[in-house]
């Protein structure tokens, strides 16, 4: 992951309540967490690009 984008987020207390004690859990920050969260259902959708091998960015 390279550069990095900031946004609002706005999310009702009760998610976030959830979020804040499963990060807790994992030994994560709430915004490590949230990117683990975003990342992990990309992956499992198969919607995140393709990382490029050495040979393709040479």
């Amino acid at each position: 992951m390279g550069d990095k984008k900031s946004f609002a987020l706005r999310i009702d207390a009760e998610t976030m309540k959830a979020i804040e004690k499963w990060a807790a859990d994992e030994f994560r920050s709430i915004n490590g967490q949230l990117e683990w969260i975003i990342n992990k259902s990309l992956k499992d959708a198969g919607r995140l690009p393709k990382k490029k091998t050495n040979e393709e960015k040479e």
